[in-house]
């Protein structure tokens, strides 16, 4: 007896089981714009007058972001406010107030060398012509200690980390890594230290946080004098619980700020988004679910409602697995959710469309062999296009920062949950239903007993698709270059998150409807305005670089709905996407396409490795190119799109690919490009069908989705549209011109595949 669909249906069970338990008992934290959060204000204390400046203030932020994001706090804002002001934006936090400490520690870490103890403070002897000036501090026991000038910064260390001690009696420490310089340095200082005597507290060195002795420990008695330790390895001891070392390790690792800063507000604020349009996207995702939902039954009828049951849970455990994680959703995470719910159907059209041409090539089938051989054979086509997928979530979540880092938790958790949906839950319910009497005396309900309407009329016609590649690639070329020139003459118009604006705050006698506010701005002429409210009858607005007849325009439209505002901030604002976080978040998609670029030519050769690649640079350029001569706002709603793209794009070429690699095998001596025209033939109905169902849904968002949608779905709409011609009339026409001026004589197949 096979026990494999018993295990599977096992496996299945358990799946769904956890996750429902997950879904009801672990709460998902929400992002400001669907439910608000913590504003911290920080302003800065410039110890000079060089220090001053927002050039030093645009730095703090990026220090505060680093440890931001250690915090565990995903999707937060940060932005400049003014020349010396920074506003924090946390959702969902726990302890705002401990995190306005954390954020707001100068995080000044050195090294001393110790001299020798002193009576007190005031016990510090005149310093001496060009010597090095001393400071007296008390250590962690109290006794007071003449230290030397800092010998090590905290610019010398390369990482830190908490760690528990469990052979020496238990305890929570500290190790720090050096790097460069600083474990020469380390080994300088160390083996100063060494040449005074056990119990000297000169023997000791002395490590500081803030002018604050945090360990002072002594050098072992086995370090000689001026040979130091080397490795470029400490220790940081003391006595902490787990929480003080894990803050220390984060304010070591985020690094110093270059100047001080002081909280000077702490408050609540309401969500950048209104109820409205909360409401209007939710019912927009249920339409658009309901509709793929329909498609995928009419189509594959039986298979296809079994289909849908496996999609349902599917969004039950990328929900639970999102939730595990502590991740932040937000209303573009959501639509991207459930976007991916749509693409989900993918790997389940793969299985039915294998099946269906298995049912039609064998003699005398039956459903449950043609569907056994279906799972069989789409299985290479679905690892190869997660596998690319998940290479580009993993690398975006390490290299990058924000909420791309936080894009690559969602996407990763989407892919893996998509696979556990159809290689797990549908097979194991279409295992179940394939087995009974009724199905097998009706062949037909299974809705894989026909090659489909699609298929049917390609096998009928036959046509010559990949005659003239090199036309295919000419209309590509004419589309980037079209797209090209849009970046060019019209620009980019890059939101309020990559460029600053303005920030107005006003106070109100009554209290202000936040949606009307959103509306009378829109009609008022400014669409994109961010409004929200902040503490109690105040209300900001945050919207790009205005003139002040602009700004008088925005005062009059609020104080027309509050009968009486004053204003009581005007400040320009930095962007909340810093450079470095654009520049973290880029090396992390070349990085990321290098990567996959790696793989696809491990898996396929170079030559249809470089073929998907290009075709996915092809699909972003076109992208961005639409809306620079649309108009539409490039921001942060865009990035997500455009990541999104990038996730899904090399799936369509993929597929098509793994056909080609697997039709290779069987003819040896068949030309390459029929190869590939008749691979393109094969694998089309999948391609439309998995379009059409993730059109669905993405027009249901474009349509009802409200003003803070369109752009988002209109954006995916246009890569979905793009990445479908890609994939079958840029990569695989470039493939074959590839091949033709490669020289090469054979097909290109994966290394160590010749089994079928």
């Amino acid at each position: 007896m096979n026990r494999s669909p018993h295990i599977r249906g096992l496996i299945a069970l358990a799946a769904v089981a956890l996750s429902l338990y997950v879904a009801l008992t672990v709460p998902v934290h929400l992002g400001l714009d669907l439910r608000g959060g913590t504003q911290i204000v920080l302003e800065t204390r410039p110890t000079a007058a060089d220090d001053a400046g927002e050039e030093v203030t645009d730095r703090t932020v990026e220090v505060l972001r680093g440890r931001i994001d250690a915090l565990g706090v995903a999707e937060p804002s940060i932005a400049r406010s003014g020349s010396d002001r920074i506003v924090v934006e946390l959702p969902g936090l726990q302890d705002p107030r401990k995190a306005a400490e954390v954020l707001g520690r100068t995080a000044q870490l050195t090294f001393h060398q110790v001299l020798g103890s002193a009576a007190s403070a005031d016990d510090l002897p005149e310093p001496l012509p060009k010597r090095p000036r001393e400071q007296v501090l008390a250590d962690e026991s109290g006794q007071h200690l003449r230290l030397q000038a800092a010998s090590l910064t905290g610019k010398d260390v390369e990482k830190a980390a908490a760690r528990f001690d469990q052979q020496g009696g238990g305890g929570w420490h500290v190790t720090v890594d050096f790097r460069g310089s600083g474990e020469e340095g380390w080994a300088r200082l160390t083996g100063e230290a060494a040449c005074h005597a056990a119990g000297d507290p000169a023997r000791r060195v002395a490590i500081v946080l803030d002018d604050k002795i945090v360990s002072s420990p002594q050098v072992d008695p086995s370090v000689a004098c001026r040979s130091g330790i080397s490795g470029g390895s400490t220790q940081i001891t003391g006595t902490f619980d787990d929480s003080e070392a894990k803050e220390l390790a984060l304010l070591i690792n985020g690094g110093a700020l270059p100047v001080p800063v002081e909280t000077v507000e702490q408050r609540t604020v309401g969500p950048t988004l209104g109820a409205e349009a909360i409401t209007a996207s939710a019912w927009a995702a249920v339409i658009g679910t309901a509709l793929t939902s329909l498609f995928i039954i009419a189509v594959y009828r039986i298979m296809g409602l079994l289909a849908t049951a496996a999609l349902a849970c599917y969004g039950l455990i990328s929900y639970a697995a999102l939730a595990a994680l502590g991740a932040t959703l937000t209303l573009p995470g959501l639509a991207g959710f459930v976007l991916a719910i749509g693409m989900a159907v993918d790997a389940n059209v793969l299985v039915f469309e294998r099946a269906r041409e298995e049912y039609a090539s064998r003699h005398r089938p039956t459903p449950r062999s043609s569907l056994t051989s279906g799972f069989r054979r789409a299985f290479s086509a679905i690892a190869d296009s997660n596998i690319t997928t998940l290479i580009a979530a993993g690398l975006l979540f390490f290299l990058a920062s924000g909420p791309v880092r936080g894009f690559g938790v969602t996407l990763g958790i989407g892919v893996l949950a998509s696979m556990v949906s159809a290689l797990v839950v549908t097979r194991a319910l279409a295992d179940y239903a394939i087995a009974r009497p009724c199905l097998r005396r009706r062949p037909h309900l299974t809705g894989i007993a026909h090659p489909g309407t699609v298929r049917d009329r390609l096998s009928r016609s036959q046509p010559n698709l990949l005659r003239y590649p090199r036309r295919w690639l000419a209309a590509s070329a004419a589309a980037l270059v079209l797209a090209a020139s849009g970046i060019v003459v019209r620009g980019l118009d890059f939101g309020v998150e990559f460029t600053g604006g303005r920030l107005i705050e006003y106070t109100t006698t009554t209290p202000v409807d936040v949606d009307r506010a959103r509306s009378a701005l829109a009609d008022a002429g400014f669409p994109r305005a961010v409004v929200q409210s902040s503490g109690e009858n105040q209300l900001t607005v945050r919207t790009h670089h205005l003139s002040n007849t602009q700004a008088a325009a925005i005062t009059d439209t609020v104080t027309g709905l509050a009968q009486e505002a004053d204003k009581i901030r005007d400040e320009a604002i930095g962007p909340s996407l810093g450079k470095e976080l654009r520049h973290g978040a880029l090396i992390a998609l070349v990085v990321a396409l290098g990567a996959q670029l790696i793989y696809l030519a491990a898996r396929f050769r170079w030559l249809l490795g470089t073929s998907a690649v290009a075709a996915l640079a092809h699909d972003v350029v076109i992208l961005i190119g639409i809306f620079a001569w649309l108009g539409k706002p490039v921001d942060g709603v865009f990035l997500a799109a455009l990541l999104t793209v990038i996730g899904y794009s090399v799936n369509d070429s993929v597929v098509v690919f793994d056909r080609i690699r697997e039709l290779g095998r069987h003819d040896r001596k068949m030309p390459f490009v029929r190869i590939a025209n008749q691979a393109l033939l094969q694998t089309l109905p999948r391609t439309v069908n998995t379009g059409v169902g993730a059109a669905f849904i993405l027009t249901a968002l474009a349509v009802l989705g409200g003003d803070t949608l369109t752009d988002f779905a209109v954006a995916l709409l246009i890569g979905l549209a793009v990445g479908t011609y890609s994939s079958m009339f840029t990569a695989t026409p470039l493939a074959i011109e590839l091949h033709q001026h490669g020289g090469a004589g054979r097909i290109p197949a994966a290394r160590g595949s010749a089994r079928r």
